[in-house]
């Protein structure tokens, strides 16, 4: 069976939010599965020393331009948050938990809470709100909040990031697939003609 591709995102990334609404066609259409891994930028740049691209000089207008521009030529809805960048453990924690426990559903429930949040203008960083999210799928929303405030969940993530930074991963969207780096939405039709071609010499 072919490995799966493992995509890395942070839920204040904007273009880990086009990636999560493109990533799982291209799977399908490569005949790989899709290993979702929630992961948390601010980590990953003390260890990188990056920062966001909105806090960046000269880059922070570019990239508030290339969002809407970039989601308008995916067709992807898009509406900037009012409160950006937002801090990414609550909604992190409870795709976790989601994954473990009601796998069938994880995907869906890390799609919806970046549609909330990039569509929505819903502050997805506050537990309220990703109870309501969870509750809308169907899960009880004292019992997804509860599981974000406890240490296992809590361990799983910091060893989640840790884990991807081991692997080299420096930003969101991040892909890593047949231990072949990708950084980038814009990087998917790339990532797609590699799977179909079978790599190619560089």
């Amino acid at each position: 069976m072919a490995s799966a591709i493992d995509f890395y995102f942070d839920f204040s990334s904007p273009y880990g939010y086009l990636a999560a609404e493109m990533i799982e066609e291209l799977g399908q259409r490569c005949g790989r599965a899709i290993n979702w891994h929630p992961i948390l930028l601010g980590v990953v740049f003390k260890s990188t020393g990056g920062q966001p691209l909105t806090q960046a000089p000269m880059k922070g207008p570019y990239s508030e331009n290339d969002f809407r521009r970039s989601a308008a030529f995916y067709g992807i809805p898009y509406k900037a948050p009012s409160l950006f960048p937002i801090a990414g453990q609550n909604p992190s924690r409870a795709v976790l938990w989601m994954q473990k426990n009601h796998p069938a559903h994880a995907k869906k429930f890390a799609l919806e809470l970046y549609r909330a949040f990039f569509r929505g203008d819903r502050d997805i960083s506050k537990l309220d709100v990703v109870g309501d999210i969870a509750a809308g799928l169907g899960y009880s929303a004292d019992e997804v909040i509860a599981a974000t405030q406890t240490d296992e969940i809590k361990n799983q993530l910091k060893g989640e990031v840790e884990a991807a930074i081991a692997r080299g991963v420096f930003g969101s969207p991040f892909f890593i697939v047949d231990g072949e780096p990708f950084w980038g939405a814009d990087r998917l039709p790339m990532l797609e003609q590699w799977l179909k071609r079978g790599g190619w010499k560089y």
